[in-house]
């Protein structure tokens, strides 16, 4: 596929029943909270949706920081604010069940001669 059929291929319209207005809080040391208000076209707020708090941070590891975010269950930014701790834990715990989920994925793919899974699919020769 050439740039320009790509490009042709992109949809760039907007989805004018899912605008949201976007204001970020920060503690400037851990936590980014960003709140999704919904509006109408006009910019007026759409109360017949639910506002949307998002957590966001950033943990430390040997490669570098690794950006985390999730949803807050929350009404109001006081609520956003004193459940961000627990949304960043399990989001951290997703984060690790995924990762193990992926290393035992990628440990099953793997055979050494003379033992091994039956459900593997590469095989190392000269081990």
């Amino acid at each position: 596929m050439t740039n320009e059929q790509v490009s042709e291929s992109v949809d760039f319209s907007v989805d004018r029943q899912n605008l949201y207005m976007e204001e970020s809080f920060t503690d400037m040391k851990v936590a980014t909270i960003r709140r999704l208000t919904p509006v109408k076209t006009d910019g007026l707020p759409d109360k017949t949706r639910k506002t949307i708090f998002i957590g966001e941070t950033n943990i430390l590891t040997p490669s570098g920081p690794l950006p985390l975010q999730a949803v807050i269950q929350a009404k109001q930014l006081q609520q956003a604010i004193k459940n961000f701790p627990e949304a960043m834990q399990a989001a951290v715990d997703k984060l690790a069940e995924e990762v193990k989920r992926m290393k035992e994925q990628k440990d099953s793919s793997i055979i050494a001669p003379g033992g091994g899974k039956e459900d593997s699919r590469i095989i190392l020769p000269g081990r």
